[in-house]
């Protein structure tokens, strides 16, 4: 099992020192949120890539379907030289309710993952080098030699950990071409609405079990989940991580979404951040 630890928010300089104070703490990754209007996720990452040496760094998650992938493509190349090899990309649809109609992005479902999947191919298309062409009802990418950027340090490419809906055959195979899962549960309420949630240790045993039925590439592939351990003392925040680990989580995501929001000030909310970061990961000892 590994540890990450998702930053809510925080200004640019605050989230880097955050970043150091991370892997100084042993956590095995710092992550941020990606917003459609806000602090840019891979500029931050890209200054933290200059400040650590061993904790990854990646995003939770990229709406990539209100993106350019090949503009995506080369922030997330520069980051990965900085760093070294040390990025994650995780994506999805997106929560639409951050602020897609407000700048025009689409919201429709279906073009969304329409989007996702034609965007994904150009990530890893473009990463692989030139000459790379690409015709798809969204996006045409045609070959060019104007100072392309070499391929990512991390080989075959950079980790893609995709978020996959459980029992939806199209979201699961989006999932299974790439290097992770971070699994959930999509469900239609009273008014019509979908709503998703994160799956329970049970529902995480039948994705393991989907993946590994299904899944014929033979790299690595990473079981993602989030949570809240904070407050709780070391052995107990183990107990409830050893119970996802146990259903097949590869990575434990450390989330503190509700609590930092609820904070009176964002001050206030940094330090509550800084507390858990500095409390460590909850390994079993």
């Amino acid at each position: 099992m590994k540890y990450g630890f998702v930053l809510p928010y925080a200004d640019p300089r605050t989230a880097v020192e955050l970043a150091c104070e991370a892997e100084d703490a042993g956590w095995d990754g710092f992550f941020t949120w990606e917003p459609v209007w806000g602090w840019e996720a891979w500029v931050v990452l890209g200054a933290a890539a200059v400040r650590t040496q061993r904790i990854k760094l990646g995003t939770m998650i990229t709406p990539l379907s209100r993106m350019r992938p090949w503009k995506l493509a080369g922030e997330t190349v520069t980051v990965d030289h900085l760093s070294q090899g040390r990025v994650i990309l995780s994506v999805g649809l997106g929560a639409v309710d951050t602020g897609f109609a407000a700048f025009g992005e689409a919201t429709d479902r279906k073009v969304r993952a329409e989007r996702l999947d034609e965007g994904l191919a150009i990530l890893a298309g473009l990463w692989g080098g030139q000459p790379f062409r690409y015709t798809g009802k969204h996006y045409t990418v045609q070959p060019v030699d104007f100072f392309p950027p070499p391929s990512p340090v991390q080989q075959p490419r950079i980790p893609i950990w995709v978020v996959g809906a459980l029992g939806s055959p199209k979201s699961m195979a989006r999932a299974l071409r790439y290097d992770g899962l971070i699994p959930s549960i999509v469900s239609v309420g009273s008014d019509g609405q979908k709503a998703t949630r994160q799956v329970t240790p049970n529902e995480l045993r039948e994705a393991v079990a989907y993946v590994k039925g299904e899944r014929t590439a033979t790299t690595p592939f990473a079981f993602v989940v989030e949570g809240e351990t904070f407050g709780m003392a070391q052995p107990a925040a183990a107990k409830v991580v050893a119970e996802w680990a146990d259903a097949g989580a590869t990575w434990w995501m450390e989330t503190l979404w509700t609590k930092a929001a609820e904070s009176a000030t964002p001050a206030e909310g940094i330090a509550l951040l800084r507390e858990r970061i500095k409390q460590g990961a909850p390994r079993k000892n």
